[in-house]
């Protein structure tokens, strides 16, 4: 067996179990993470020609542990060495692991693991950086390309993540079931920003754009583990509805193409598919939360065969469910375009209006702000509001976008910028 492709595959799709299991042992981010690579290192020098082990996973963990402990020992020239429970215990047989895999540890481990990387004491930046290098695996210079930054900054910024959450010293301990319930909420987060990390990427080529699979990966694997997470499923539907769009949502020269724009035979039925299935799932278990209803929203959306069938009164009474669990601006913001698609531009802007405070550094509250004021005929609010909202654009395919709005203010209405 020479070919070791599959090799890449399956180091890849044990990382997050086999890491945080080793976490778990060594209880020190930097010790389990060589831990691991060197495990790695041994498994392409050895499978080639002896073939996969029964339980790869099972097997990276046994050699990571033994090589760890190792380098402990090592180190124990010039430091103390950890108490013996924190970095052995008294089995050394690969199936005890593999037993151990299949009970309830790996899933606190591999939530534990996705917990440290999104440590509320991380700026946002560092948490995606960080769970991109510990738990996908990407490279230091893949990161840092998608981040366009230089590799040694980016190397710094990981480093200076680890560091923090080693000071923080995040607590080990199996967590119950109502701290399970926040991690799981906060890792959702942080999975759903990487999402959208590479979601608002146009060009299809950025090192960026491939967040969004890694993202939706993630999302799979933790819903394996919890398949009664309703909000876990909401999540995945979420994230399935809006990448079953990806190619319609710019053209040929990389400009944004609105939803009511797109070419609806270019979205991915299949992946619309899995996803109301998930969310239909989700639903049954009767405890909606803002995942859900806001890939509630997607799916009605995706089910509109054209943009004039989009059911947008029920779309708005989903945004007033979703800010009374979740209150905040940017939903209402998004209430206004329906309000606007209802009752008209007028409401809508009344509504937006209202929002000016906390939203002003927000694109996409000037953006809406100018399309709204321009379909009332207020040219040149418009036209101020447009401005603003290039100043605040986070693409060039934004800023293209606001100044096809400003070349068109002479010709008439048009229709307010949305995602």
């Amino acid at each position: 067996m020479t070919d070791i492709a599959w090799i890449d595959v399956t180091l890849a799709s044990a990382r997050p179990k086999a890491l945080g299991a080793l976490l778990r042992y060594f209880r020190d981010l930097d010790i389990a993470e060589e831990a691991f690579q060197e495990a790695c290192l041994r498994a392409i020098r050895t499978w080639p020609d002896k073939g996969p082990p029964r339980d790869p996973t099972a097997w990276l963990i046994f050699v990571g542990r033994n090589s760890g402990i190792d380098a402990v020992r090592k180190r124990s020239k010039t430091q103390a060495l950890p108490d013996e429970e924190l970095i052995s215990d008294t089995s050394d047989a690969e199936s005890d692991i593999a037993e151990r895999l299949d009970d309830s540890n790996y899933r606190d481990d591999i939530l534990r693991l996705l917990f440290i990387c999104c440590h509320p004491d991380l700026p946002a930046t560092q948490q995606i950086a960080l769970a991109l290098r510990i738990v996908s695996g990407l490279t230091v210079q893949q990161i840092a390309r998608a981040f366009l930054v230089g590799e040694s900054a980016m190397e710094q910024r990981i480093t200076r993540a680890k560091a923090r959450v080693a000071k923080a010293g995040v607590p080990f301990e199996t967590p119950d079931a109502q701290e399970r319930a926040e991690r799981l909420s906060i890792v959702s987060t942080m999975i759903y920003l990487i999402f959208n990390e590479g979601y608002s990427q146009a060009d299809p080529k950025h090192e960026a754009c491939a967040f969004s699979d890694e993202a939706i990966r993630l999302a799979r694997l933790l819903l394996r583990i919890f398949p009664g997470e309703p909000e876990l499923m909401g999540l995945l539907a979420l994230m399935l509805l809006q990448i079953s769009r990806r190619q319609a949502r710019f053209n040929g020269e990389n400009d944004i193409v609105l939803l009511e724009d797109q070419d609806r035979s270019l979205w991915n039925r299949e992946l619309i598919n899995e996803a109301l299935a998930l969310l239909d799932k989700a639903i049954r278990h009767r405890q909606p939360g803002p995942y859900q209803l806001q890939a509630a929203i997607a799916a009605l959306h995706s089910r509109a065969k054209r943009a004039e069938d989009t059911d947008w009164e029920e779309i708005e009474l989903l945004y007033r469910a979703l800010e009374r669990i979740q209150p905040s601006p940017v939903i209402t913001l998004n209430r206004a375009v329906a309000v606007s698609k209802l009752r008209g531009p007028e409401e809508a802007l009344a509504l937006v209006e209202t929002l000016g405070e906390k939203l002003d550094r927000y694109f996409y509250y000037h953006g809406l702000r100018g399309g709204l004021l321009k379909q009332l005929g207020r040219a040149r609010e418009a036209h101020e509001a447009f401005d603003r909202a290039i100043a605040l654009a986070h693409s060039a395919a934004e800023a293209a976008h606001i100044r096809q709005q400003i070349d068109s203010l002479a010709h008439g209405a048009a229709q307010p910028i949305a995602k």
